[in-house]
Parts: structure tokens; C-alpha cells; sequence
């Protein structure tokens, strides 16, 4: 049975809606966070939300982040890594706390979504592993975790987010910066990558632009076609 679109996703992203902290999470770099909607919406695997901050003043900021929580999940959960100036990673990273409220709307992308059956692969770096998460959680929720097979490229294995629930789901993991096992560190080699791509109809790339362009050179020389590969891209905003 091929993907369809998650039944009540809309095509356009609801109103501005109010996000309560229910939890975060530290470690290093990256926060994790989940939030309580006071309006609840229906997401896809792989939609991303905005995140907007209002200060007393009034002064607004805002930045789209991909989100990690499952469809049907009761929180919704981000994945924030805090950059360099960043006014809402750095606010979410340091000084937010359970209770803050934050506006949200979403959900946002069709594209990059996945509906848990049709058989794929993703290849993604950094936080480019959030959406596939998602992708990830959505499957086990079906059963049907076989049908996504995944690469995930990080310098060392603890920087990685959800490294152990990639791992439990059998991710391939390529680390740059350290050697793991037998393996030293290296980018994945296409050899090690082609079993994985071996009759996928669809292809997930996610990481910053650099990244993006590798992760389609790659796929293409382990002979996935160009049409079918769907690409996410992020980076820091001003």
C-alpha cells in the first residue's frame, strides 16, 4: 500500500497557537524540548514548525524547527541545537524552563514527509536527524520499520542526536571525527551505503546546505534516481 498524505494534515499551517515546556532536556549543544499546544494540530513525519518568541516589549523572534514527536503523539518535541547569536536557539538552549510558554504554528512541508509505507532511504547529518525521527517513531507506531532504512553522518557518536534510538533502529551510523570498531572514521563509503539504497522508492536528504549537496551525490553513485529523492536543508538565520 503506497504513502498517502496523514488524514487532517492541512495544506497550510494553522493560526499561532500557545506552547507550554512540559520537559527539557539538556546535553551539550542541543536541547530537547516538548511542548503541550493549547490547540493541538495534526502533523505528518518529517513537517517542521515555526517557534516564535514575544518580549515584554513586544519585539518578536522566530525560527523554524523540524519536529521529532511522532503523528498522533500528545506533546509535541523539538530538537534545538544552539547556534552562534542565535536569539530563539540560544534562549530555548539556555534559559527556557518548564512552564515558559512559547507561540508555535504548524505544521509546515508536505514534501519532505513520509507515511510509513513506502520503502526509503535517509541520509542525514547533525539535527538533520530530527525529521526522521519522527519518520522513525511513525513506523514503529505501524510496524512497518523495515521500510526505512537510514545513514546518518556525525562527527563523534555524542553529538549525535537520538543516537540510541538510531542505533536501536539499526541505523547506519558514519562518524568523521572518531573510530568506531572496526570502521575507521570516514564519510560512508557509497559500498557501504548501497546495500541500504537497494530498491528504495523514495530518498530523504537533511543537513545543512554542504551536507545536502554531498548526501545527493552519494545517493546518486549508489544509483538512486534524482527524481526521487527529496531534500531538507537548514542552517542559522538572521
Amino acid at each position: 500500500m503506497p504513502d498517502a498524505p496523514l488524514a487532517g494534515t492541512p495544506e497550510i499551517p494553522g493560526a499561532w497557537t500557545t506552547g507550554t515546556l512540559v520537559d527539557v532536556r539538556r546535553d551539550g549543544r542541543l536541547a530537547y524540548l516538548r511542548l503541550a499546544l493549547e490547540t493541538p494540530f495534526t502533523h505528518a513525519a518529517g513537517q517542521h514548525c515555526v517557534v516564535r518568541l514575544r518580549a515584554e516589549d513586544g519585539y518578536t523572534a522566530q525560527r523554524s524547527y523540524s519536529i521529532a514527536s511522532a503523528p498522533g503523539d500528545d506533546h509535541l518535541e523539538l530538537c534545538v541545537e544552539v547556534m552562534p547569536d542565535g536569539e530563539v536557539s540560544g534562549h530555548l538552549h539556555d534559559e527556557a524552563r518548564v512552564g515558559d510558554t512559547v507561540e508555535v504554528r504548524g505544521p509546515i512541508g508536505r514534501w519532505f514527509t513520509w507515511g510509513g509505507r513506502t520503502p526509503s532511504i535517509a541520509v542525514v547529518g547533525g539535527t538533520g536527524v530530527v525529521p526522521v525521527v519522527s519518520m522513525l517513531r511513525h513506523a514503529r507506531t505501524l510496524g512497518t520499520g523495515e521500510r526505512l532504512r537510514v545513514v546518518a553522518v556525525t562527527r563523534t557518536l555524542a553529538e549525535l542526536p537520538y543516537a540510541d534510538e538510531l542505533l536501536a533502529h539499526g541505523a547506519f551510523v558514519a562518524t568523521t571525527r572518531e573510530n568506531r570498531g572496526d570502521r575507521v572514521a570516514a564519510t560512508p563509503y557509497p559500498d557501504e551505503v548501497a546495500p541500504l539504497a537497494a530498491g528504495v522508492e523514495r530518498a530523504y536528504v537533511c543537513g545543512s546546505p554542504g551536507f545536502a549537496s554531498y548526501g545527493v551525490r552519494l545517493l546518486g553513485e549508489v544509483g538512486v534516481r534524482k527524481d526521487i529523492i527529496r531534500v531538507e536543508q537548514f542552517g542559522p538565520t538572521g
